[in-house]
């Protein structure tokens, strides 16, 4: 017959050495999660200066892009639903353009992220798509790896083209679409053209000189 005193022991001990296993398996779980997480944020941080410096290279502005951020919080032109970070390029301390993040809500696959650059002049600078999920061989020519279709955009304002002609050939715009796929280009097409109308609409804060900008005004 077993000695009560040594079952218990023995049920206190293999308690133990199982709480001891789940505190270990929760950390290395723990630790995974966070490595994991740190490299998927440097990761896009890398895509997000690559399509930073695509946009506006570095003889375009003498200051640190990523440096010079900022928030941004809109949806009525710019679709975002949370805060996101927009940046100012400059020159000698004035800022000669600004880029905004802005997203195209309606592609084929869902939501579309962009980047979009604008001039002081209120021209594009350039556009590159930094996150989505459309169809490979068909929506993801938005991607400049994989059609220069995004360059289109570049020189163009809210006056070239008027703004009816802010569309695809398909719905009567200046704009091509892809062979077999219209809804994801029509969607990145709203959505520059809605970044323009929202630099517009904040030229002058958007365009604050480093004084003011420091200044917090």
């Amino acid at each position: 017959m077993d000695n009560p005193d040594s079952t218990r022991s023995s049920v206190l001990r293999n308690s133990i050495i199982l709480g001891l296993f789940a505190m270990a398996t929760v950390g290395m779980i723990a630790i995974t999660q966070q490595g994991t997480a740190e490299r998927i944020s440097e990761a896009q941080r890398r895509v997000q200066l690559s399509a930073l410096n695509e946009i506006l290279p570095h003889e375009q502005h003498d200051n640190d892009l990523l440096a010079d951020s900022f928030s941004v919080d809109d949806y009525q032109h710019l679709r975002l639903s949370e805060p996101r970070q927009a940046y100012r390029a400059r020159q000698n301390g004035e800022v000669v353009a600004v880029i905004l993040p802005a997203v195209a809500p309606e592609g084929y696959s869902g939501r579309i992220d962009l980047l979009v650059g604008i001039y002081a002049n209120g021209a594009v600078a350039g556009v590159r798509a930094v996150n989505h999920r459309e169809t490979p061989g068909l929506g993801d020519k938005i991607e400049i790896s994989k059609s220069r279709w995004i360059l289109d955009f570049n020189g163009k304002s809210l006056s070239m083209p008027v703004p009816e002609n802010w569309a695809v050939k398909k719905d009567g715009g200046e704009f091509d679409q892809f062979t077999g796929a219209t809804i994801t280009p029509r969607a990145v097409v709203q959505a520059v053209y809605q970044s323009l109308n929202y630099f517009a609409e904040h030229r002058d804060s958007l365009l604050l000189s480093a004084e003011e900008s420091s200044n917090g005004n």
